[in-house]
């Protein structure tokens, strides 16, 4: 087979005959192997999990047993653990993202010191109208920064300031302004691809060491995915 039929096909098979719960773990696996964000022993937090593909391919570069670590996925939807490449390192909380404080975010962390790599999937549930999704979009996308390094503070001359006021209302009340991913620590955010991802960028780049952006090769032809790869929390 051939085109992207034929790819979105191969990746669907591969899961099935490698015990990924969907292909979706291809997309990880190829930011892993390119960035290497999650190392042995880390504390990762997988924010929108179901259907737990992210936290098979987490838990798998946590390295042996002994070595620690932890996978936390989080999802509006109750995600059952996969059996396959999975093991007790692995746990995930029923709960929405967009009402998550930091605090509760810390709280399952090791010794609530915070998480080493802070990965986000979620989407919305495409509705056609192609402004409402990017909006929704950017406002998931929102939340996880401000999880991740905490109360977004924009500077007045900033080119990004329109770009990041606009979604300010995403990171709602929460009185706790510091962010839950350590220092030197990465950060994954999915978007749709939309105008407002340049200022994101932009923020970014001033809280990171390293900021890329990468349509992995999973992704299907019809979507407009892309992956923000955050590097080396400042």
């Amino acid at each position: 087979m051939s085109g992207a039929t034929g790819t979105a096909d191969f990746f669907y098979r591969e899961a099935l005959r490698l015990g990924y719960v969907a292909r979706s773990a291809f997309k990880l696996i190829q930011i892993q192997k390119q960035h290497k964000l999650i190392a042995p022993g880390a504390a990762v937090l997988d924010l929108g999990c179901a259907p737990g593909a992210w936290l098979q391919v987490a838990c798998q570069n946590l390295g042996p047993l002994e070595k620690g670590g932890l996978v936390v996925g989080v999802d509006v939807k109750k995600v059952k653990v996969p059996s396959a490449h999975c093991d007790s390192r692995v746990r995930t909380v029923c709960t929405d993202v967009m009402a998550l404080m930091k605090q509760q975010a810390r709280a399952m962390s090791p010794q609530e010191r915070g998480f080493s790599v802070i990965l986000s999937d979620m989407c919305p549930v495409v509705s056609g109208i192609t402004t409402r999704d990017e909006a929704i979009s950017c406002e998931l996308g929102m939340r996880a920064l401000s999880l991740a390094v905490g109360k977004i503070k924009v500077k007045e001359s900033a080119d990004y300031r329109e770009t990041m006021e606009r979604f300010q209302s995403s990171t709602g009340p929460d009185p706790d302004e510091d962010g839950v991913l350590r220092r030197g620590g990465s950060l994954v955010i999915k978007f749709l691809e939309n105008e407002d991802i340049p200022g994101f960028n932009k923020f970014c780049k001033e809280k990171f060491k390293k900021v890329s952006l990468l349509r992995p090769k999973a992704t299907r032809s019809s979507s407009r995915e892309i992956y923000m790869i955050c590097e080396g929390l400042r």
